[in-house]
This record gives C-alpha cells, sequence and structure tokens, in this order.
C-alpha cells in the first residue's frame, strides 16, 4: 500500500467512525497536498468555507498562507496540510481536551504516512501538540506560540528527528495586523532551514 492509498485508508476509517463534532459539521476536513511531500504544515481545526468545502485553508488565512508559501519559493502543491480536529468545531470554538484526545490519533497516522522532515505548526494548539510528542496531557507543560514562534524545534517521528518550526496561524494576522512582520520573518527563517534540510528536485 502506497502513501496516497494509506491515506485513504485513515480518511475512510474517519468517516466510518462517530467522532466528536461530526453531527454538527458540514463536511469531513481530512487534508490536502502532496503524500510526498517533505514539509507538513499542521493548524487547529477547520474554519467555516473549510467546513463547508471540505478543504482545509481555503478560505483568507489559506490565501495568505499560499502567500508566504511563495514568498519562499514554494507552493501548495508541494507541502501537505492537515489539522489536529478533523471537522469544525460549532461556531469556531476552541477544542475541548476530550475532542483533542479523539481526533488526534488520525492525525498521528497522517504524520507517520507522510513522513515529513519539517513540520510547521500554525498556532498555539498544534504547536503544544506537537512538541508535547502528540501527548495532550503533556501539553500544558510546553510553552506558547508567542514565546516558540520562529524558533526551530525537533521531535522524534517514526524514529527519526524531524524538525519543527513553530508559526503564528495566518489567521492571526487577519485580526492583528501587526503580527504580519512576525510571521513574515518566521517564514523566511523556515526557508533558510528548508533550503539547508530539503534538497528540490
Amino acid at each position: 500500500m502506497d502513501k496516497k492509498e494509506k491515506l485513504k485508508a485513515i480518511e475512510e476509517e474517519i468517516l466510518s467512525s462517530d467522532l466528536p463534532l461530526k453531527d454538527t459539521a458540514t463536511n469531513l476536513v481530512f487534508g490536502k497536498g502532496s503524500e510526498n511531500a517533505q514539509i507538513l504544515f499542521i493548524g487547529e481545526a477547520p474554519g467555516e468555507k473549510e467546513d463547508l468545502e471540505g478543504i482545509p485553508f481555503v478560505g483568507r488565512a489559506g490565501q495568505e498562507l499560499n502567500n508566504l508559501l511563495e514568498s519562499i519559493g514554494l507552493n501548495l502543491d508541494e507541502v501537505y496540510i492537515a489539522n489536529i480536529l478533523k471537522y469544525r468545531p460549532p461556531k469556531n470554538r476552541d477544542p475541548n481536551p476530550e475532542e483533542i484526545r479523539i481526533h488526534t490519533p488520525f492525525l498521528i497516522k497522517q504524520i507517520k504516512t507522510i513522513n515529513p522532515k519539517i513540520i510547521a505548526t500554525l498556532g498555539n494548539y498544534a504547536t503544544k501538540f506537537v512538541l508535547a510528542g502528540f501527548d495532550e496531557q503533556r501539553m500544558k507543560k510546553v510553552d506558547g506560540i508567542s514565546k516558540l514562534h520562529g524558533k526551530e524545534q525537533e521531535v522524534t517521528i517514526n524514529d527519526a528527528i524531524v524538525k519543527v518550526i513553530p508559526l503564528y496561524h495566518p489567521a492571526a494576522m487577519l485580526y492583528k495586523p501587526a503580527l504580519r512582520k512576525e510571521l513574515e520573518a518566521d517564514f523566511a527563517t523556515m526557508g533558510k532551514i528548508i533550503s539547508q534540510n530539503i534538497k528540490k528536485s
């Protein structure tokens, strides 16, 4: 079974399960991009437009993410994007610990299937989850995004060391325009890390 088939099997497993939030959401938002991507972006949860279309990062935040990717010579087809939650919480509220606990095994399967060299975490929840070693019980011990953004970290996945780059969520700068310069600077830093660790074909 190749990576694409494995991801499809994970998606079908989610569709056949009774995950929290499924009943209040419109669509499953599984992920998008190349299954062979060496760079994986992880967000927190789908928003309203993502819920309607069943695709992550298709709203304004997705447009901003695409612009930021282009600034370092990448596009959405060269990366893979997934969320911690596979269904949108009602009115975009924060996920509760039980929802995170039940949804995250599917994200972990996605990560292990894609096996990226670099993970970029978008926002506080995604950053804490990945740096806590995918253990929601340890998330409280991890510093927040305001302290960690743009600072390279490392985790071990599939017995390999993966570089983690915490980033503000692109939606944050839509509400706090002052964050734009910081996010642009952090993407520039990520571009340097990518060039040092990934050979483009």
